[in-house]
């Protein structure tokens, strides 16, 4: 178990209440997406990927990416136990869907980069800090059935 103090409970929680889940999702995944094109190969129902312009226009990659984001939401409100509140997650990632576990890394790189876009200035090194230990037990968490 993973602990947490009241500050950095706050943090989270802020930058939570302060996202747009619909921009920032989309971004984040679209960024993934371009920059490791790798990842595409779990997207193949989803239509036209073949270069940046039709990622970024593609609107089952925007819905997918506000998904990620709501999925994220639960960790956020049980943070005491973020490894039993994505069990299933980390089943369906691994049994269905083989997702090779490091993209969850990859992706949660990208998010921290939307997000300090979005902050600016308030992303600063403590809050980076805790947002990247908040990503770092989510992607724990979604990698516990690789092991």
């Amino acid at each position: 178990m993973v602990a947490w103090t009241d500050q950095e409970r706050s943090t989270i929680n802020s930058i939570f209440s302060n996202l747009d889940y619909e921009d920032v999702g989309a971004k984040a995944l679209c960024r993934c997406l371009i920059v490791y094109p790798w990842t595409q190969r779990y997207f193949g129902a989803f239509g036209n990927l073949y270069n940046a312009d039709a990622i970024k226009s593609n609107p089952l990659i925007a819905a997918h990416g506000t998904k990620i984001l709501h999925g994220l939401d639960r960790a956020m409100k049980n943070m005491d136990d973020i490894k039993s509140t994505y069990a299933e997650l980390s089943v369906l990632h691994s049994e269905k869907l083989h997702v090779d576990p490091d993209n969850f890394k990859l992706l949660s790189d990208c998010l921290t980069i939307v997000i300090a876009a979005k902050m600016g200035k308030a992303f600063t090194p403590e809050v980076q800090a805790t947002f990247q230990k908040f990503l770092a037990v989510v992607v724990s968490a979604l990698g516990k059935q690789y092991h």
